[in-house]
Protein backbone atom coordinates (compact mmCIF):
# COMPACT_ATOMS: atom_id res chain seq x y z
CA UNK A 1 0.00 0.00 0.00
CA UNK A 2 1.37 3.16 -1.45
CA UNK A 3 0.26 6.95 -1.09
CA UNK A 4 1.16 9.54 -3.26
CA UNK A 5 0.34 13.27 -3.12
CA UNK A 6 0.62 15.54 -6.13
CA UNK A 7 3.34 18.14 -6.71
CA UNK A 8 2.00 21.90 -6.23
CA UNK A 9 4.54 24.53 -7.68
CA UNK A 10 5.68 27.10 -5.50
CA UNK A 11 6.53 30.95 -7.27
CA UNK A 12 8.38 33.94 -6.26
CA UNK A 13 6.87 37.15 -6.07
CA UNK A 14 7.83 38.13 -9.67
CA UNK A 15 6.14 34.31 -11.11
CA UNK A 16 8.99 32.37 -11.84
CA UNK A 17 9.16 29.01 -9.93
CA UNK A 18 10.49 28.83 -6.67
CA UNK A 19 12.20 26.00 -6.82
CA UNK A 20 14.03 26.61 -3.11
CA UNK A 21 9.88 26.85 -1.40
CA UNK A 22 9.50 23.51 -3.82
CA UNK A 23 12.60 21.23 -1.95
CA UNK A 24 11.19 22.44 1.10
CA UNK A 25 7.49 20.72 0.41
CA UNK A 26 9.75 17.43 -0.75
CA UNK A 27 10.92 17.56 2.56
CA UNK A 28 7.18 17.82 4.02
CA UNK A 29 6.22 15.45 2.55
CA UNK A 30 9.03 12.77 3.44
CA UNK A 31 8.74 13.78 7.03
CA UNK A 32 5.17 13.14 7.15
CA UNK A 33 5.19 9.51 6.08
CA UNK A 34 4.38 9.79 2.61
CA UNK A 35 5.90 6.65 0.26
CA UNK A 36 6.15 8.95 -2.94
CA UNK A 37 5.05 12.07 -4.88
CA UNK A 38 3.62 12.82 -8.35
CA UNK A 39 5.40 15.69 -9.90
CA UNK A 40 4.87 17.67 -12.84
CA UNK A 41 0.82 16.69 -12.79
CA UNK A 42 -2.29 18.95 -13.17
CA UNK A 43 -1.75 19.77 -9.33
CA UNK A 44 1.78 21.37 -10.57
CA UNK A 45 -0.41 23.36 -12.75
CA UNK A 46 1.72 21.71 -16.29
CA UNK A 47 -0.77 23.23 -18.92
CA UNK A 48 0.73 26.98 -17.39
CA UNK A 49 4.27 25.92 -17.28
CA UNK A 50 6.88 26.06 -19.62
CA UNK A 51 9.33 22.45 -21.06
CA UNK A 52 12.14 24.35 -18.55
CA UNK A 53 10.18 24.65 -15.99
CA UNK A 54 8.28 21.43 -15.71
CA UNK A 55 11.52 20.02 -16.41
CA UNK A 56 13.47 22.01 -13.67
CA UNK A 57 10.87 21.36 -11.14
CA UNK A 58 10.96 17.87 -11.67
CA UNK A 59 14.72 17.78 -11.61
CA UNK A 60 14.95 19.41 -8.43
CA UNK A 61 12.03 17.18 -7.10
CA UNK A 62 13.65 14.26 -7.86
CA UNK A 63 16.92 14.98 -6.91
CA UNK A 64 15.59 16.12 -3.56
CA UNK A 65 13.66 12.62 -3.34
CA UNK A 66 16.34 10.67 -3.63
CA UNK A 67 18.36 12.21 -1.22
CA UNK A 68 15.75 11.98 1.32
CA UNK A 69 15.45 8.40 0.17
CA UNK A 70 19.17 7.55 1.04
CA UNK A 71 19.44 9.54 4.30
CA UNK A 72 16.19 8.09 5.63
CA UNK A 73 16.75 4.37 4.55
CA UNK A 74 13.21 4.16 2.81
CA UNK A 75 11.63 4.33 -0.64
CA UNK A 76 10.53 7.61 -1.16
CA UNK A 77 9.31 7.27 -5.65
CA UNK A 78 8.67 9.97 -8.18
CA UNK A 79 6.39 9.20 -10.77
CA UNK A 80 6.61 12.48 -13.41
CA UNK A 81 4.09 13.23 -16.63
CA UNK A 82 4.54 16.46 -18.29
CA UNK A 83 3.37 15.99 -21.80
CA UNK A 84 0.91 18.33 -22.74
CA UNK A 85 0.90 19.09 -26.28
CA UNK A 86 -1.49 18.42 -29.43
CA UNK A 87 1.11 17.04 -31.57
CA UNK A 88 2.93 13.53 -30.50
CA UNK A 89 6.11 14.58 -32.08
CA UNK A 90 5.66 17.63 -29.34
CA UNK A 91 4.94 15.06 -26.89
CA UNK A 92 8.21 13.11 -27.40
CA UNK A 93 10.42 15.99 -27.01
CA UNK A 94 8.57 16.43 -23.76
CA UNK A 95 8.63 13.12 -22.24
CA UNK A 96 11.80 12.84 -22.72
CA UNK A 97 13.57 15.95 -21.60
CA UNK A 98 11.42 14.65 -18.36
CA UNK A 99 13.11 11.49 -18.55
CA UNK A 100 16.38 12.87 -18.84
CA UNK A 101 15.57 15.15 -15.78
CA UNK A 102 15.05 12.01 -13.56
CA UNK A 103 12.25 9.90 -12.49
CA UNK A 104 11.17 7.02 -11.22
CA UNK A 105 8.41 5.95 -13.18
CA UNK A 106 6.63 8.55 -16.77
CA UNK A 107 3.12 8.66 -16.37
CA UNK A 108 1.27 8.93 -19.82
CA UNK A 109 -1.72 11.48 -19.58
CA UNK A 110 -4.53 9.42 -21.26
CA UNK A 111 -6.32 12.39 -22.67
CA UNK A 112 -3.24 12.91 -24.71
CA UNK A 113 -3.38 9.88 -26.35
CA UNK A 114 -6.78 10.25 -27.73
CA UNK A 115 -6.90 13.89 -27.70
CA UNK A 116 -10.17 13.84 -30.26
CA UNK A 117 -11.93 10.70 -28.30
CA UNK A 118 -12.12 8.53 -31.42
CA UNK A 119 -11.40 5.35 -29.21
CA UNK A 120 -9.72 2.28 -27.87
CA UNK A 121 -7.74 1.41 -31.11
CA UNK A 122 -6.66 5.30 -31.56
CA UNK A 123 -5.37 5.51 -27.56
CA UNK A 124 -3.07 2.06 -28.15
CA UNK A 125 -1.74 2.81 -31.47
CA UNK A 126 -0.15 6.28 -30.35
CA UNK A 127 0.59 4.92 -27.00
CA UNK A 128 2.17 2.11 -29.21
CA UNK A 129 4.13 4.88 -31.44
CA UNK A 130 4.81 7.09 -28.13
CA UNK A 131 6.79 3.37 -26.30
CA UNK A 132 8.47 2.81 -29.71
CA UNK A 133 10.44 6.28 -28.89
CA UNK A 134 10.90 5.36 -25.09
CA UNK A 135 13.54 3.88 -23.52
CA UNK A 136 12.67 0.32 -23.29
CA UNK A 137 14.04 -0.09 -19.77
CA UNK A 138 12.14 3.10 -18.55
CA UNK A 139 9.10 1.78 -15.97
CA UNK A 140 5.59 3.82 -17.04
CA UNK A 141 1.71 4.49 -16.10
CA UNK A 142 -1.20 6.26 -16.71
CA UNK A 143 -3.03 9.59 -15.40
CA UNK A 144 -6.69 10.18 -16.32
CA UNK A 145 -6.47 13.43 -15.79
CA UNK A 146 -9.36 15.72 -15.87
CA UNK A 147 -8.14 18.55 -18.19
CA UNK A 148 -8.79 19.10 -20.76
CA UNK A 149 -11.47 15.90 -20.63
CA UNK A 150 -10.87 12.88 -18.60
CA UNK A 151 -10.32 10.16 -20.55
CA UNK A 152 -10.93 7.07 -18.57
CA UNK A 153 -9.24 3.26 -19.42
CA UNK A 154 -10.91 0.44 -20.51
CA UNK A 155 -10.95 -3.02 -20.25
CA UNK A 156 -9.04 -2.87 -23.54
CA UNK A 157 -6.42 -0.44 -22.65
CA UNK A 158 -5.61 -1.92 -19.35
CA UNK A 159 -4.64 -5.88 -20.89
CA UNK A 160 -2.88 -3.77 -23.63
CA UNK A 161 -0.69 -2.37 -20.40
CA UNK A 162 -0.33 -5.43 -19.22
CA UNK A 163 1.04 -7.41 -22.32
CA UNK A 164 3.23 -4.62 -22.84
CA UNK A 165 5.17 -5.50 -19.42
CA UNK A 166 5.91 -2.36 -19.22
CA UNK A 167 3.38 -0.27 -17.08
CA UNK A 168 3.82 -0.09 -12.87
CA UNK A 169 1.84 3.07 -12.29
CA UNK A 170 -2.17 4.19 -12.76
CA UNK A 171 -3.69 6.88 -11.00
CA UNK A 172 -7.03 6.25 -10.86
CA UNK A 173 -10.04 8.83 -11.40
CA UNK A 174 -13.10 6.84 -11.76
CA UNK A 175 -14.42 7.81 -8.45
CA UNK A 176 -16.19 4.36 -8.93
CA UNK A 177 -15.63 2.08 -6.06
CA UNK A 178 -17.64 -0.74 -8.26
CA UNK A 179 -14.95 -0.08 -11.62
CA UNK A 180 -12.07 -0.05 -9.50
CA UNK A 181 -12.47 -3.25 -8.12
CA UNK A 182 -13.03 -5.01 -11.69
CA UNK A 183 -9.49 -2.43 -13.06
CA UNK A 184 -8.11 -4.01 -9.42
CA UNK A 185 -9.20 -7.83 -10.55
CA UNK A 186 -8.01 -7.31 -13.97
CA UNK A 187 -4.38 -6.08 -12.95
CA UNK A 188 -3.96 -8.64 -10.51
CA UNK A 189 -0.58 -10.26 -10.83
CA UNK A 190 0.61 -7.93 -13.19
CA UNK A 191 3.00 -5.79 -11.08
CA UNK A 192 0.74 -2.40 -12.40
CA UNK A 193 -0.35 -0.74 -9.34
CA UNK A 194 -3.38 1.27 -9.31
CA UNK A 195 -3.91 4.14 -7.01
CA UNK A 196 -7.02 5.96 -6.96
CA UNK A 197 -7.22 9.51 -6.87
CA UNK A 198 -10.19 9.78 -4.97
CA UNK A 199 -10.42 10.22 -1.25
CA UNK A 200 -14.12 9.38 -0.71
CA UNK A 201 -13.85 6.19 -1.87
CA UNK A 202 -10.17 5.59 -0.93
CA UNK A 203 -10.59 3.04 1.90
CA UNK A 204 -13.29 0.78 0.14
CA UNK A 205 -10.83 0.49 -2.77
CA UNK A 206 -8.39 -0.16 0.05
CA UNK A 207 -10.07 -3.03 0.98
CA UNK A 208 -10.77 -4.15 -1.93
CA UNK A 209 -7.28 -4.42 -3.13
CA UNK A 210 -6.22 -0.80 -4.73
CA UNK A 211 -2.68 -0.09 -4.04
CA UNK A 212 -3.11 3.01 -2.65
CA UNK A 213 -3.94 6.71 -3.33
CA UNK A 214 -2.36 9.47 -5.35
CA UNK A 215 -4.24 13.00 -5.02
CA UNK A 216 -4.37 16.21 -3.81
CA UNK A 217 -5.41 15.82 -0.16
CA UNK A 218 -1.98 14.44 0.80
CA UNK A 219 -1.44 18.08 0.58
CA UNK A 220 -3.15 19.00 3.58
CA UNK A 221 -2.79 15.74 5.82
CA UNK A 222 -0.50 13.76 4.67
CA UNK A 223 -0.32 11.95 8.49
CA UNK A 224 -3.81 10.70 7.77
CA UNK A 225 -3.34 8.76 4.67
CA UNK A 226 -0.17 7.28 6.24
CA UNK A 227 -2.15 6.41 9.46
CA UNK A 228 -4.50 4.77 6.90
CA UNK A 229 -2.31 3.19 4.74
CA UNK A 230 -0.83 1.50 8.11
CA UNK A 231 -3.71 0.82 10.27
CA UNK A 232 -6.74 0.45 7.81
CA UNK A 233 -6.41 -3.35 8.61
CA UNK A 234 -5.45 -3.96 12.14
CA UNK A 235 -8.02 -1.37 13.30
CA UNK A 236 -11.03 -1.12 11.19
CA UNK A 237 -13.35 0.78 13.30
CA UNK A 238 -10.65 3.57 13.60
CA UNK A 239 -10.22 3.32 9.98
CA UNK A 240 -13.49 4.08 9.10
CA UNK A 241 -13.74 7.20 11.06
CA UNK A 242 -10.45 8.81 9.39
CA UNK A 243 -11.73 7.03 5.89
CA UNK A 244 -15.42 9.05 6.96
CA UNK A 245 -13.05 12.03 7.86
CA UNK A 246 -10.86 12.70 4.66
CA UNK A 247 -13.70 11.67 2.35
CA UNK A 248 -15.66 14.85 3.75
CA UNK A 249 -12.60 17.23 3.85
CA UNK A 250 -11.69 16.33 0.47
CA UNK A 251 -14.87 17.87 -0.99
CA UNK A 252 -13.25 21.50 -0.84
CA UNK A 253 -11.15 20.28 -4.18
CA UNK A 254 -13.53 21.15 -5.96
CA UNK A 255 -15.35 23.60 -3.39
CA UNK A 256 -12.32 25.89 -3.01
CA UNK A 257 -9.35 27.28 -4.93
CA UNK A 258 -7.12 24.12 -5.40
CA UNK A 259 -3.86 24.43 -5.11
CA UNK A 260 -4.38 28.35 -3.87
CA UNK A 261 -5.90 26.44 -0.85
CA UNK A 262 -3.08 23.59 -0.67
CA UNK A 263 -0.56 26.72 -0.72
CA UNK A 264 -1.61 28.61 2.39
CA UNK A 265 -1.51 25.33 3.77
CA UNK A 266 1.69 25.29 3.34
CA UNK A 267 2.12 28.37 5.05
CA UNK A 268 0.15 27.30 8.04
CA UNK A 269 2.59 24.46 7.87
CA UNK A 270 6.12 26.69 8.58
CA UNK A 271 6.18 26.99 4.68
CA UNK A 272 6.31 30.32 3.65
CA UNK A 273 4.55 29.90 0.07
CA UNK A 274 3.09 33.18 -2.34
CA UNK A 275 -0.31 33.81 -3.08
CA UNK A 276 0.35 33.03 -6.66
CA UNK A 277 -1.22 30.42 -9.12
CA UNK A 278 -1.18 30.39 -12.51
CA UNK A 279 -4.86 28.69 -13.17
CA UNK A 280 -6.67 30.75 -10.57
CA UNK A 281 -6.37 34.09 -9.64
CA UNK A 282 -5.23 35.50 -6.17
CA UNK A 283 -7.86 37.21 -5.22
CA UNK A 284 -9.70 34.02 -4.75
CA UNK A 285 -7.93 33.17 -2.14
CA UNK A 286 -10.79 35.02 0.45
CA UNK A 287 -10.82 35.64 4.05
CA UNK A 288 -13.80 32.69 3.95
CA UNK A 289 -11.20 30.54 2.09
CA UNK A 290 -8.61 31.11 4.32
CA UNK A 291 -10.92 30.31 7.30
CA UNK A 292 -12.30 27.33 5.88
CA UNK A 293 -8.21 26.10 5.47
CA UNK A 294 -7.77 26.83 8.96
CA UNK A 295 -11.06 24.92 9.62
CA UNK A 296 -9.40 21.87 8.37
CA UNK A 297 -5.81 22.06 9.65
CA UNK A 298 -7.93 22.37 13.39
CA UNK A 299 -9.60 18.97 12.85
CA UNK A 300 -6.43 17.45 11.23
CA UNK A 301 -3.86 18.46 13.58
CA UNK A 302 -6.83 16.70 17.11
CA UNK A 303 -6.90 13.53 14.82
CA UNK A 304 -3.35 13.43 14.27
CA UNK A 305 -2.85 14.02 18.21
CA UNK A 306 -5.60 11.20 18.87
CA UNK A 307 -4.08 9.01 16.89
CA UNK A 308 -0.60 9.58 17.75
CA UNK A 309 0.30 10.08 14.26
Amino acid sequence: MEMFTTMITPYLKDGRVDIETALKYVDWYYENGLDGIFAVCQSSEIFYLSLEERVELNRAVYARAKELEKKGGRLFTVVSSGHVSDAESDQIDELTAIVQSGTDALILITNRLDRFQEGDDVFIRNAEWLLEKLPEDLPLGLYECPYPYKRLVTPKILDWCVQTGRFRYMKDTCCDAELIARRVDQLKGSGFKLLNANCQTLLTTMQNGADGYCGIMCNFHPRLYAWLRDHYESEPEKAAIVGAAIGTMGFTEGGLPYPLTAKYHMTLSGIPTNNLARNRHTEELTDYVKESVRNMKTVTDWMERALSC
